[in-house]
């Protein structure tokens, strides 16, 4: 890649370490878009050898690019995403891949229409790890920034996606397992609702 154009994509790039995302740190600070890239990308590779058959590489380089759409949107949480933001991302993300040099532009194509297709083991692998990622950071974060709707859709973010994988079933238990001594230790229950004082 020549390198003004690689210096161009890195401040594209840039743009993520400073969108945040809905979702808090243990610190208490809001997370950025890059950093739950880079945790779902580190995931990959801590899981690699459950995924024998996989290519890891092109997981976690779906991981890397899964969200990059957001340098020119924000986030927005899946509870108030609807399909005209998605078709906004999809067309700015397009227009920026079509005007990348070769080969990155082709090679881009490529792994943006393997992911959106979801059909490949790679492609469903990235998908469940950006649920299981978001799940698991949530359970890291305090609860006070947690809002009442997620104390249910932290249980049930991510199911239909690690569903087809034994070892993402029990992540995602793990995680479902986290969540529910996290809200029993505050006194709530999914669904926002305190617990009963009997």
């Amino acid at each position: 890649m020549e390198v003004s154009a690689l210096l161009d994509a890195m401040a594209l790039a840039e743009r993520l370490k400073t969108v945040t995302r809905h979702s808090w740190l243990s610190s208490g600070r809001q997370e950025s878009v890059a950093e739950h890239s880079w945790r779902m990308a580190l995931m990959a590779c801590l899981m690699a050898d459950e995924f024998p058959g996989l290519d890891i590489a092109k997981t976690v380089r779906m991981c890397l690019f899964h969200d990059l759409g957001e340098a020119f949107t924000g986030d927005i949480p899946v509870f108030e995403k609807n399909a005209a933001h998605e078709v906004r991302e999809a067309q700015l993300l397009d227009a920026w891949v079509a005007s990348q040099p070769e080969p990155q532009r082709r090679e881009l194509a490529a792994l943006y229409a393997e992911l959106a297709a979801g059909e490949s083991p790679e492609a469903r692998l990235c998908k469940a790890l950006d649920k299981l990622e978001v799940t698991d950071q949530h359970n890291r974060a305090d609860l006070s920034t947690w809002i009442p709707l997620e104390y249910t859709l932290n249980l049930t973010h991510g199911t239909a996606q690690t569903a087809w994988h034994p070892y993402l079933q029990a992540v995602k238990a793990a995680i479902n397992a986290q969540t529910r001594e996290k809200l029993q230790a505050a006194g709530r229950r999914p669904g926002g609702q305190p617990e009963a004082i009997v």
